[in-house]
């Protein structure tokens, strides 16, 4: 297949959409979402929770809003944050509808199980005079049976199909301010998918491998699913789902935008793996450095290497870097060595040169 990503042909030609006061689709940036696991009626657990993601770099958030409790607190939710919130509604318009009326950025719905064509008309009136888009979500967990039967099993094609048949419902009531999402926890079909639905409409995609897993086994699936999907062009928003802390979810989005080149900033860690020539404790060492380096706003790349024979040839390629030796280990800068300090010591010496990096 081609490789879209140098002419990005598919998402510089999708339409553009605004989520409160950020714009996704035609090329804009793609934005990192995540969703929150707290209740929404817990305005002040849910607060804490989106503040957190804020700070770790989640640009648009989602909610779950099954009561009209959770819907009345957006409102309030709202005052509090400072980024696009999504409600997610399943089966009750009338969610859809009071989460819409206190302020929701965005709603998430799949038309299929909202109901009647009334219902999916109430809430497609409300959005048009408030000017909401809407993200239709299908997943291949909920295809429809006929679907199912047609494609002789859960396929891409049906998923696709499924998709685009809730857009024209939505397009015939007289709206277009619409965002796509299809999942599937079976990374080549959601892949496939994605590929066939890219050239079938002009909205926005959020991409994402969905249930992928733990953040082991999640990471991975999330890293082959949304690399390859993201590589040809295609999506325009994100979200890593996994079975855990959230904001695990914005560290790894981020750092498959970075190694695929799709955004720059933050500091790149690379560390080599242990062998029997390892003299310090790599692993506590490196963790702690990526750590480190979470809060600085650098675009720079920083080594972490086991020993002083090949640490400093290795390390050449990254701005900073630290190589650790019996005891001491190497501090170095552009390839070059600038000095030695005792093994206790190298955090502390690359933090010093982190704070004065310019």
């Amino acid at each position: 297949m081609e490789n879209k990503l140098q002419t990005n042909t598919f998402r510089e030609n999708t339409k553009v959409i605004q989520i409160g006061d950020r714009k996704v689709g035609g090329g804009n940036p793609i934005l990192i979402q995540s969703m929150t696991n707290t209740k929404t009626d817990d305005v002040a657990a849910t607060v804490a929770q989106i503040l957190e993601l804020e700070k770790a770099g989640c640009e648009i958030i989602r909610c779950t809003v099954p009561t009209m409790e959770a819907a009345k607190a957006v409102a309030e939710i709202k005052k509090q944050i400072h980024i696009p919130l999504v409600a997610d509604i399943h089966f009750d318009y009338k969610m859809a509808i009071a989460a819409m009326e206190n302020g929701a950025d965005k709603i998430r719905i799949n038309p299929g199980n909202i109901g009647s064509v009334e219902r999916v008309k109430a809430v497609v009136d409300v959005a048009k005079e408030r000017n909401i888009p809407i993200r239709v979500g299908v997943n291949s967990g909920s295809l429809e049976k006929p679907l199912v039967e047609k494609y002789g099993g859960v396929t891409a094609e049906g998923i696709v199909e499924s998709a685009l048949d809730k857009v024209r419902i939505i397009e015939d009531l007289g709206y277009d301010n619409l965002v796509i999402s299809i999942k599937s926890s079976d990374v080549l079909m959601c892949v496939k998918a994605h590929e066939l639905l890219a050239g079938k409409t002009v909205y926005p995609l959020h991409v994402g491998i969905t249930e992928s897993g733990t953040v082991n086994s999640g990471n991975i699936k999330s890293a082959i699913g949304l690399g390859l999907i993201l590589n040809q062009g295609i999506g325009d928003t994100i979200r890593v789902s996994l079975t855990g802390n959230p904001v695990e979810e914005i560290k790894s989005a981020k750092l498959i935008l970075r190694t695929l080149g799709l955004r720059k900033g933050g500091i790149e860690v690379v560390s080599c793996p242990t062998c029997g020539r390892t003299q310090i404790d790599l692993i506590g060492l490196a963790s702690k450095v990526e750590k480190l380096v979470e809060d600085y706003p650098l675009d720079i790349k920083v080594a972490v290497m086991g020993c002083v024979v090949n640490g400093p040839g290795e390390a050449k390629e990254a701005d900073l870097g630290i190589a650790g030796g019996i005891g001491e280990g190497l501090l170095i800068r552009k390839g070059e060595i600038i000095r030695k300090v005792p093994e206790e010591q190298l955090l502390a010496a690359l933090k010093e040169e982190l704070d004065n990096w310019n």
